[in-house]
This record gives C-alpha cells, structure tokens and sequence, in this order.
C-alpha cells in the first residue's frame, strides 16, 4: 500500500508576484485586496469560506499578541464541518499540484494564511 504525501503549500502575498506559478492558486482572504484589479490578478479559486469567520477576523485585527489564541480558534473552524468540507475542495483542486495560498496580509508569519498552510501540511489527503 502506497502513501500519499503530504501536499506542498506555500503562502504569496497577491502583491508580489502577479503573473500565475506553477500549482493550484488559490486566494484565501474574505476580502479582495485593494488595488487589484480582478482581470490582473492569477488565481484559480477564491476559497472565501477558509478564510476566518468575520468575528474572528474583527477580534484578532492582526494583533500579534492575540496570534496564539487566533491559531486554535481558526483551527477549530477549519476542524469543523464547513471548514472540512472547503479544505476537501480544495484539494480535490488541486488534484496532486502543488498548493499556492494567496493573500494581501503583510505580516505572513501571523496570519491565517500560516495557520491554514500548516493545517493543510499536516492533512493526510
């Protein structure tokens, strides 16, 4: 019996690299970035709903000392079963490809494009 491996992903900022890479694009904010324009912008999917709930958006607000406590708060959505059944879609997208999160955070490394990339590493499908 064969494993699978572990999907790559990998978080760009939709700023820095507007022309389409190689693997499934897949834009991960509820928002749309400002001063984008949609027909500019390269991506294959716009996965709204694994984005965090507006609440939780309203309450972390990109606050570094709240990153801790945001982390298992949007993991427990991901784990739900609307959060399960978007990570299956995109997955199913990606079909093997490797995963690019998109997102217009400036502070990468705490926010919730971070927190779904490791989510989705540690999948096993």
């Amino acid at each position: 019996m064969s494993r699978q491996t572990k999907p790559t992903v990998t978080i760009e900022r939709v700023y820095d690299h507007p022309e389409p890479e190689p693997g499934a694009r897949i834009f991960v904010d509820r928002l749309w970035p400002r001063g984008i324009r949609k027909d500019a912008f390269h991506y294959d999917d716009w996965a709204k709903d694994l984005a965090p709930s507006t609440e939780l958006r309203r309450w972390y607000s990109h606050e570094e000392a709240h990153f801790r406590e945001f982390r298992a708060r949007y993991r427990a959505e991901l784990e739900s079963d609307f959060g399960q059944e978007a990570i299956a879609r995109v997955q199913k997208l990606a079909h093997g490809r490797p995963l690019v999160l998109l997102t217009a955070t400036r502070d990468l490394e705490h926010s919730h494009a971070e927190v779904l990339a490791e989510f989705l590493r540690e999948s096993d499908s």
